[in-house]
């Protein structure tokens, strides 16, 4: 399923944007320096690239290499083209030369081009055990042999070309692939069910975060236990793909982690999106409701038109109708995958394919129940990305949360289902630990508690809800008022959330006799030069302990979560009222 919809997505983008992807049997890479050659194959120039990561050029498909030799075509490394290096490993690269020298001269002997007659002498000419004094090696400097891809160019009679867009030289290499397909194992193909040359290995996919730079696989045997019986050592042919779907689904992936507007990162996961229509726009509303698009940029105008309009689309969606925007196709088939590292291979963490509205509608209820009174300074949404880095301990070496939480959260937020328990306990433990219930815990508290308790919104509302007459909740808010009264009495210091919030959400019934008698310590203090306003604020805490009838020995998750919100809303309306007042 997912290699077929990639498979698909490539003859998609070859048909609608040809200039984005190549075409098969080539594949898009840096390319850090050019390598001039005269008429004669004489190397008398080395073009370095401007750009950081070096041109973005389309080359032939390139072999993929552990640590064997295996040299590749037109484009590769300074131990294959010039036989030196920086590793120090002079008979190695010896030894890379002579397999691009035979690679390059089987291929281009009999071409009928300048430039193909250029690349051939150069390697028929080219001394390796001197290519340091090369003037054009010296000018270049280290950099040229620190491992970044090498391509040829020729100037002849003054016309400068670079091989990979010779015609005669682009031609030899399609009928080479086309030769090296017809002499594979023909099998039936699993992904297009036709009879064809299988692909013994896969395509490395590059541009999965945390994965290694040279590429990971997503399709690979390398141990006999993954293996089928009877195909020990066949590598690619335990589960036959053809050599053209594995080319297209891989150059598919590779494009899609290498545009922004197709991919985001959460947590260790990595997650990419395409839609089968209007996939340009389709995918730019979607990055503008996850938040990947930054409006940092945008006058404050542009920035509150892009809020009001997202907010009128998801509304639209949240009561289940479908807004008419130019270049959006709600109908479409939405497809979402989420790929985390796995050492050399890549895991799924999930996959769906789903309308596009019905995916939109699943966001927008995810933004209604996270939806909770905060300062006016924070972002209108919490996004996904928020709301999982929230949960993330600074303090660890590897903050990042876990691939299994986050991958079963998207599923949540992207299909509608449930939130993962880890979800919720991990909101909980933030708070145990920070001392503090943030904007971010409160909404997940809120969202976990509406879909996965069945609590009616009227009870869990955005702000304070003061006709809620549940013990946790109202212990809550009674702590933030203690806290606050502590604050008062103190000139704008207060530790009480520091030494009793975790003993206060937990086993209340030990706890609130001993902040009872401090606030009547505290609030005695403030009546010295406040009286009026220490009688108000004893009124406030009289009201809301009225439903409290005897502190709970032990509260359960669910009564803490209550605790916590109750806590938040009561402090996010002191702060309100603060600010009306100033």
């Amino acid at each position: 399923m997912i290699l077929s919809a990639l498979a698909s997505y490539y003859e998609q983008i070859l048909s609608d944007h040809p200039d984005r992807i190549p075409a098969p049997g080539w594949c898009s890479r840096q390319v850090k320096f050019i390598l001039e050659l005269s008429q004669d194959g004489e190397l008398f120039n080395v073009i370095p690239s401007q750009e950081k990561r070096g041109w973005e050029k389309t080359v032939p498909s390139q072999v993929k290499r552990s640590s064997g030799i295996a040299a590749n075509f037109l484009c590769d490394t300074s131990s294959y083209f010039l036989g030196v290096d920086a590793k120090g490993k002079p008979e190695r690269s010896m030894k890379c030369f002579e397999e691009a020298r035979a690679l390059h001269t089987s291929l281009l002997s009999s071409v009928d081009s300048d430039c193909a007659r250029a690349i051939v002498a150069f390697f028929d000419t080219w001394d390796p055990s001197s290519a340091l004094e090369h003037p054009a090696v010296m000018k270049a400097g280290d950099e040229l042999l620190a491992g970044g891809n090498l391509a040829f160019a020729c100037n002849c009679n003054g016309d400068y070309l670079e091989a990979v867009d010779d015609p005669a030289i682009r031609k030899a290499w399609v009928d080479k692939a086309r030769q090296a397909q017809d002499d594979s194992f023909d099998m039936t193909c699993l992904v297009t069910g036709a009879r064809g040359p299988v692909a013994r290995l896969h395509p490395a996919i590059k541009g999965v975060y945390g994965a290694q730079s040279m590429g990971a696989s997503l399709v690979g045997f390398n141990a006999p236990a993954f293996e089928s019986y009877g195909h020990e050592g066949e590598q690619g042919r335990n589960a036959p793909v053809s050599v053209d779907a594995a080319e297209a689904y891989g150059a598919a992936l590779n494009y899609l982690l290498s545009d922004e507007k197709h991919h985001f990162r959460l947590g260790d996961t990595t997650i990419v999106f395409w839609s089968e229509t209007c996939d340009d726009g389709n995918c730019d509303l979607m990055n503008e409701l996850m938040g990947n698009v930054s409006l940092e940029n945008r006058s404050s105008a542009k920035r509150d038109d892009v809020e009001k309009a997202l907010a009128g689309v998801l509304s639209a969606l949240l009561h289940g109708k479908l807004p008419e925007i130019d270049g959006i196709d709600f109908g479409s088939t939405f497809y979402v995958l989420g790929i985390a590292p796995n050492a050399a291979r890549l895991a799924v963490r999930f996959f769906m394919r789903d309308e596009f509205g019905f995916v939109l509608r699943n966001v927008a209820r995810y933004y209604d129940e996270t939806n909770v009174i905060h300062a006016p300074f924070e972002p209108e949404r919490l996004t996904p990305f928020i709301a999982l880095k929230s949960l993330e301990n600074g303090n660890s070496k590897t903050p990042v949360v876990s691939s299994q939480l986050s991958a079963s959260f998207m599923r949540a937020v992207f299909e509608g289902g449930r939130y993962p328990d880890a979800l919720y306990s991990n909101a909980l433990l933030r708070m145990r630990a920070t001392h503090k219930v943030g904007r971010s815990a409160a909404a997940l508290i809120k969202a976990y508690l509406l879909r996965n308790a069945h609590y009616d919104k009227k009870e869990i509302t955005v702000e304070l809800n003061r006709e809620r007459n549940e013990v946790a909740y109202a212990l809550g808010r009674a702590f933030s008022l203690y806290e606050r009264i502590q604050s008062i009495a103190n000139g704008g210091n207060s530790n009480i959330a520091v030494r009793y919030i975790n003993s206060a959400c937990t086993t209340p019934a030990v706890v609130f006799p001993v902040l009872a008698r401090l606030s009547e310590a505290h609030l005695a203090k403030i009546a010295k030069d406040k009286p009026g306003f220490a009688v108000v604020l004893r009124k406030d805490l009289c009201r809301i302990m009225d439903s409290v009838e005897t502190y709970p020995v032990r509260m359960g998750l669910r009564e803490q979560g209550d605790f916590s919100l109750g806590y938040y809303h009561q402090s996010q309306e002191h702060f309100a009222s603060a600010g009306a007042n100033r």
